[in-house]
């Protein structure tokens, strides 16, 4: 169940995107994006004040006034989900970044993160008051109510309840439909259903249809669709089975469904899977307790197994691998770029040295060649370094120059390469984690392996207790 609110920023807005954005609620800030601005809290402040300012042609530090409200500079928004729905983090922070690109449109600049720290996963997302493209958005409650109607449609696209709006507010349908639906046995509640369990898995709402009919339904086309059980007498038209059930909004929880499900591909699917699975052994006490972070409690948001699982699968996501032969198509590549930088690299160091002794062996030779009288010692050693400076063609101080400007931008080439080498060897070994990760949990046997590690610890405790 859902629920969205929303908060008027006037003063605080670096404030409220650093709150939001804090790595102890997004799990070291592995649950935030941003769209149009940077993840960073200073540079989406900065990002966000630059479109602000630009559009409505006053300052974003500017204070409100003693005696009024002030301008709104952005909205904050909660989205929060009731417990008993079990949301996961990954589920909640891919239900934001859907409803705030479905609700606020491409040109929006809004920073997004889902806060897991507490037992209640809730999204908190920040909206500058105008898009990149000059649009104004406003906060009241005429648009409130449509955004928790996008929220709603997005919530239902994912599997998951809107807010029920008629809580405490008593029953708005008859005794005897509320009765069949206690009992599992009305009409409307069996076509809901169907329909909700078709909606994640065809492509438009004629396939929709088709497979309904496939179910023994009865599907009328006309002014208005109607539908009807194996059974029924008499047909029910979608539209009053709720908002959500009409045809338009049918379409658009396919199609969300649709661009999500486009997303899963042959890797991701075994890690989203096994990411469920072993949250629930740790939920319900059927594993070995590992922390990922000591300093809090253990939960399955904090347990090192799930941790370094969606970590890795933030990883395939974000470079688009979509199976373990392009994963180690990339290991392959990785490796061969690994060890052409080492050779380019250890090329570089041998001129660094280079230089840096021509450098020094000129700044000696140039520093005797100033002295009135040399002693014998002296004599011997203009001599080496003379044959070194005739070897690299210097014979003035301007020629040693241009040697010292090789070595600087040797230096920063250097350093470049470095920083090449150094990711290419990160992201060598985290795809390479992550094969191994892949192979060890593709076995039939991975959620066992757990279950029983937890059955030789708690046996284990127990001899030791006996003692």
């Amino acid at each position: 169940m859902p629920y969205v609110k929303s908060i008027p920023i006037r003063n605080t807005v670096r404030r409220s995107i650093e709150y939001i954005l804090n790595p102890d609620k997004t799990a070291e800030l592995f649950y935030t994006a941003s769209l149009n601005c940077m993840p960073e809290p200073q540079d989406a402040y900065l990002n966000m004040k630059m479109v602000y300012e630009q559009y409505s042609g006053k300052k974003y530090s500017d204070h409100s006034p003693i005696d009024g409200k002030g301008r709104v500079k952005a909205i904050h928004y909660i989205q929060s989900f009731d417990p008993e729905d079990n949301i996961s983090p990954e589920l909640a922070f891919r239900i934001g970044k859907a409803f705030a690109l479905k609700t606020f449109g491409e040109n929006c600049q809004v920073v997004i993160a889902t806060h897991c720290d507490k037992s209640h996963i809730h999204n908190h997302i920040i909206l500058n008051s105008y898009g990149i493209d000059g649009q104004k958005f406003y906060d009241n409650k005429t648009t409130l109510n449509k955004i928790r109607e996008y929220s709603d449609r997005v919530c239902l696209a994912f599997g998951i309840q809107p807010f029920d709006k008629r809580k405490g507010k008593g029953r708005t349908v008859a005794y005897n439909e509320w009765e069949h639906r206690k009992r599992g046995t009305s009409w409307k509640q069996k076509i809901k259903n169907a329909v909700d369990s078709l909606v994640g898995t065809v492509k438009n709402i004629d396939e929709l249809f088709g497979e309904l009919e496939q179910q023994r339904f009865t599907v009328k086309r006309g002014k208005y669709i109607s539908v009807k059980a194996d059974g029924q007498q008499r047909f029910v038209r979608l539209k009053t089975l709720g908002n959500y059930y009409c045809e338009e909004i049918l379409a658009e929880r396919i199609k969300i469904a649709l661009d999500e499900k486009e997303q899963v591909n042959e890797l991701n699917s075994l890690f989203y899977e096994r990411i469920y699975q072993v949250s629930q052994l740790a939920r319900s006490g059927q594993k070995v307790q590992q922390k990922y972070n000591p300093q809090l409690p253990y939960s399955e948001n904090n347990d090192l197994t799930v941790y370094k699982l969606v970590a890795q699968l933030s990883v395939i996501n974000r470079d688009r691998i979509s199976s373990i032969g392009q994963l180690e198509e990339k290991i392959c590549r990785l490796k061969s770029e690994y060890e052409n930088t080492a050779q380019e690299l250890n090329l570089l160091t041998d001129k660094l040295s280079q230089y840096e002794a021509v450098i020094r062996q000129g700044e000696m030779y140039f520093s005797l060649l100033d002295k009135n009288e040399l002693s014998v010692s002296d004599k011997l050693k203009l001599k080496m370094h003379k044959a070194v400076m005739d070897k690299y063609n210097i014979t003035c101080r301007e020629d040693l120059e241009s040697i010292r400007k090789l070595h600087d931008e040797t230096t920063e080439k250097n350093a470049a390469l470095n920083e090449q080498f150094d990711n290419c060897k990160k992201l060598y070994d985290v795809y390479a984690d992550i094969a191994d990760t892949y192979y060890k949990i593709s076995k039939g046997d991975y959620i066992s392996k757990l279950i029983e590690e937890k059955k030789r610890e708690e046996e284990k405790n127990h001899k030791s207790k006996r003692r």
